[in-house]
């Protein structure tokens, strides 16, 4: 456990933001005389495709990169594209946030000497289907890179004219042709809509998100030792509230109480006795995706520990500043030192900190780019049946989760309702989507790491061989796991049997540690550790 937290500060570097963008959003056409005028090209990549095939990959997160790695680069030219240049072990993230590990552990560059993977660095803005091409916005000096992404492009820090500025910027366009299209863009921290969430959360989905958790724990510490800080101000400043009872928001509580009673403890004994850590969850049960025994080894153990859990508890609202029933209070001389946490049931609370992870939510690129299909992509599907080309063809989504539907070979579907006619389905043969934003039609899969994961080593194999056509994809559950801190995880075995307590702690250490991608992490986690 580290006995340091660091204070770093993502670097905000201005961007170049363009006028007329926008206008080149609505239709394809226009991009291409755009991209002239800026001297825009994909003329290096075209010379050294070759006679390969290009396949385009919309994501480097768990499907996206692990595609780009293990497609053959002799028969084809993998082509990522995300607004990250990296790949996050989302695993590890909790760990990162307060210092176990140190951030680099948990990072993978989608750059590498080791592959042939070319990256361009931008959102995937539009596609045209019928002309096998994407339009991409450049994302290099986007200032909220590495935050957690909630619905409005991304969460830049604290500061709402930042978030206007990226809402209303965008930046240079240019074409991308793909033979083959991977969409794995993933999904959205879920805010369920609640007031102020979006805006003052702590969420533990990307980098950025560790270091604002790191930072802010120092703060509250720092703040909380002062002379001039009340009783009722360190109280609240030391209370630490986690929504989502889940496996990451167990993970960060367990390691959050690790490094408060291993490494802040001798730092400031003071404020040891004053410190809570609660987790929030509308369910009647946390880690719900366990069995029984396992959730209840789980809930004793925190209960052991001091974490409190809320279950059945609904939160309403989460905003900057002390409870409503403590703003005359004159002790306290910073009224927006905390933030204030309501629940239907126990009403304001003030928290040092509110840490968000209650699910995902569907990325807007699938519900509002790629919700019409402007033109039915004759040369890249294949019809079941009699087809319109005048009709409008829409991603047929799942209505539950709005993610893409797929046939078991993990091809995009479309779906057009002609008038007065059945609906009419039709698969696309050179367009696939794999990991969060993506549903396999007829089944339940999770939207985790593992499924991800499983997803696309099937799909670069089949690619590989050139016979998606005849197999089809099968998910094998390998278990799931949770770390309860103090040396204590438990384990689900995909087969069914259960681990708890110390040996599921091994397991969880070496799973993680075998997981990690290079040798650089396989080496530096361990010693961190």
């Amino acid at each position: 456990m580290a006995t340091v937290l660091q204070r770093r500060q993502l670097v905000n570097i201005p961007s170049a933001w363009l006028e007329r963008v926008g206008q080149a959003r609505t239709s394809c056409a226009p991009i291409v005389g755009y991209n002239q005028r800026r001297g825009v090209t994909t003329r290096d990549l075209d010379r050294r495709k070759g006679d390969r095939e290009r396949v385009v990959i919309l994501g480097s997160g768990w499907a996206g990169y692990t595609l780009s790695r293990e497609l053959d680069p002799k028969k084809y030219q993998p082509v990522v594209v995300s607004p990250r240049s990296y790949f996050v072990f989302t695993p590890l993230l909790a760990s990162t946030s307060v210092g176990t590990l140190e951030f680099r552990t948990a990072l993978e560059s989608v750059r590498s000497q080791q592959t042939n993977v070319e990256f361009l660095q931008g959102w995937a803005d539009d596609i045209c289907l019928d002309k096998k091409s994407i339009v991409v916005e450049e994302s290099v000096a986007d200032q909220s890179q590495g935050l957690a992404l909630t619905g409005d492009r991304q969460k830049v820090h604290e500061d709402p004219e930042k978030v206007k500025a990226i809402k209303a910027s965008k930046g240079g366009l240019f074409d991308l042709h793909y033979d083959k299209l991977i969409i794995a863009v993933g999904c959205y921290s879920q805010t369920f809509g609640i007031k102020g969430v979006k805006e003052n959360a702590f969420f533990l989905k990307d980098v950025g998100d560790a270091r604002r958790i790191r930072r802010r724990i120092l703060e509250c510490f720092e703040t909380a030792s002062l002379p001039t800080t009340s009783d009722k101000m360190r109280r609240q400043l030391l209370n630490f509230a986690v929504v989502g009872g889940g496996p990451t928001g167990i993970e960060f509580s367990a390691e959050l109480h690790d490094l408060i009673k291993e490494d802040l403890a001798k730092l400031y004994p003071t404020l040891i006795d004053e410190f809570r850590i609660t987790v929030y969850d509308v369910a009647p049960k946390v880690l719900s995706m366990f069995d029984e025994n396992l959730g209840k080894y789980a809930m004793n153990h925190f209960h052991r520990e001091g974490i409190n859990i809320r279950t059945s508890h609904h939160p309403e609202e989460l905003r900057l500043g002390v409870p409503q029933a403590d703003q005359d209070d004159p002790s306290i001389r910073d009224k927006e030192g905390v933030y204030t946490l309501r629940t239907t049931e126990e009403g304001e609370v003030g928290v040092g900190m509110c840490v968000w992870s209650t699910g995902l939510m569907p990325n807007p690129f699938i519900q509002k780019t790629m919700s019409k299909v402007r033109r039915f992509p004759s040369p890249t599907a294949r019809i079941e049946g009699r087809y319109w080309e005048r009709d409008e063809w829409y991603m047929k989504q799942d209505g539950r989760t709005k993610g893409v539907f797929t046939d078991d070979k993990l091809r995009v579907k479309l779906v057009s309702k002609p008038n007065g006619s059945e609906p009419v389905e039709t698969v696309m043969k050179d367009v696939y989507a794999i990991g969060d934003c993506a549903v396999m039609e007829g089944t339940m899969y999770p939207a985790t790491a593992q499924v991800a994961n499983q997803k696309a080593g099937w799909l670069a194999k089949r690619l590989n061989k050139d016979d998606t056509a005849e197999e089809t994809f099968a998910f094998k559950n390998r278990g799931i796991m949770a770390y309860l801190g103090n040396w204590r995880a438990i384990m689900q075995a995909g087969s069914g049997g259960n681990i708890s307590g110390r040996a599921a702690w091994f397991v969880w250490r070496g799973a993680y540690l075998t997981k990690s991608v290079s040798w650089r992490n396989r080496i530096l986690i361990p010693i961190y550790w």
